[in-house]
């Protein structure tokens, strides 16, 4: 694993203030926690303020903290530079509350002077959205009204989801109280199989510790397997640490990362390692040579089997998208399933593309038409139905097939429906196959 000190040379930069290399060996997580305090050393469980380098809301949470924001008495934002507010749940407007709850962020972002303002036409599904504009960058601190905010961890930095009353003081001030999290270490080993993504592994991850498994803990991937995940696998892994609990999932900070956020920024950023010596609560060597692709059962993602022991469970619908699984890669992989393929007759086949570009890139490739010819609707880029927003709202003892993060009782609609999560590859054969199954079972190669 690269140091904080091999990256020097590519223009990172490491606060000064603090010397990294003195006192006791640190995790990631708390490296990047101590270069945003006015400390010079913190311990597990400290209570510490923090600077923050991002604040993120999206048209649930963001009115909520607005109209904190108005009652703390202040009248400017700390740094409108670095609010970002995201309509993305209920955009376009499903109705006229969702109307008003996006009327109040834009008639904010317009008050406040904040550019990072991203609605229809320029939106994206929030945490697909700021890193592929080169927004959150390694090394940052990054505070978001949603729990999946956990995304950035991808990128080597620490973000995490809070409330939205902490998001108002945020805006306000640029600061935030965290407790030092104690860190989880996940060294992944062995050859991924075909149609083997981060959405198993993570799947896989969570079904071995349990959706509470690492309860206010960092997660910090790592391993050969890790060294060799491309950034849309990771970005997947990163969002769903808080499906086991996570305070934040963490990768390093390696060529790939540095390739993908190439061109997309200026800024300065800095990059932090943990020590070759840092103290985890836990470690844990997973092999994954073996591993197939994987479903989460309802009602929990920790209700994991593997493909096949999964059985001939008939689908009403499969949604293919979400801030988990809405990226280009995933896309790419559904279109090469479906390619020549029919949507099952029995089942509404949803596609969500992660943001703007996503969509006009599949449409200027020919994604859009595979799968149109093959039955499916595409949406604009939304939250849609992972939350039982709209565009896909299940009905009573209906199931679905997701690539979504969640599956608890009543997520994707009616509380008596069932959400199966899947991988990309799973959820399109899944599509065509009118029940859950593989790519495999239709001679894709």
């Amino acid at each position: 694993m690269a140091t904080t000190d091999s990256f020097e040379a590519c223009g990172i930069l490491r606060r000064e203030s603090v010397n990294l290399a003195s006192g006791p060996p640190m995790t990631m997580a708390k490296k990047i926690i101590l270069a945003h305090t006015e400390s010079d050393s913190l311990a597990t469980g400290d209570l510490v303020d923090v600077n923050v380098d991002l604040v993120l809301a999206n048209d649930i949470t963001a009115p909520l903290a607005i109209r904190e924001f108005a009652r703390i008495g202040v009248k400017r934002v700390f740094d409108p530079e670095r609010i970002v507010l995201v309509p993305d749940h209920f955009a376009p407007n499903k109705d006229i509350k969702a109307a008003e709850q996006c009327k109040l962020m834009r008639e904010f972002a317009r008050q406040q002077g904040i550019s990072n303002y991203f609605e229809v036409g320029r939106v994206g599904i929030e945490h697909v959205l700021l890193p592929e504009l080169g927004l959150v960058l390694p090394g940052d601190l990054v505070i978001g009204a949603d729990s999946h905010t956990c995304t950035y961890g991808a990128l080597g930095a620490f973000a995490t989801g809070m409330g939205s009353t902490d998001i108002a003081v945020a805006m306000a001030t640029g600061k935030i109280w965290l407790r030092v999290p104690e860190t989880i270490r996940f060294n992944y080993h062995g050859k991924r199989r075909p149609w083997v993504g981060g959405k198993d592994l993570i799947l896989h991850t969570i079904g071995l510790i349990g959706v509470e498994g690492a309860r206010y803990q960092a997660m910090e991937f790592g391993g050969p397997v890790v060294a060799d995940l491309p950034m849309d696998d990771r970005f997947t892994m990163a969002n769903m640490a808080i499906e086991a609990g996570g305070k934040t999932g963490l990768f390093p900070v390696d060529a790939a990362t540095l390739e993908y956020i190439e061109g997309r920024s200026t800024r300065p950023y800095r990059s932090y390692a943990p020590d070759p010596d840092a103290s985890y609560v836990r470690t844990l060597e997973i092999d994954i040579s073996e591993l197939e692709p994987q479903v989460a059962f309802p009602h929990l993602p920790s209700n994991v089997r593997p493909l096949s022991e999964v059985g001939k469970v008939p689908i009403d619908q499969a949604v293919i998208g979400s801030c988990t699984n809405g990226r280009w890669s995933d896309l790419k992989q559904a279109a090469e399933i479906m390619r020549g393929q029919q949507v099952h007759s029995e089942v509404r086949c949803i596609i969500i593309p992660g943001t703007q570009s996503i969509y006009l890139r599949a449409a200027k490739e020919g994604l859009l038409a595979i799968f149109v010819e093959a039955g499916a609707v595409v949406s604009p880029p939304s939250c849609g139905p992972c939350l039982g927003g709209y565009m896909g709202v299940l009905a009573a003892g209906e199931r679905c097939i997701s690539t979504t993060n969640r599956n608890f009782v009543g997520r994707m609609g009616h509380p008596e429906s069932e959400v199966y999560l899947s991988n990309p590859a799973v959820a399109a054969a899944s599509a065509v196959l009118g029940r859950i199954g593989g790519p495999e079972e239709l001679d894709v190669i």
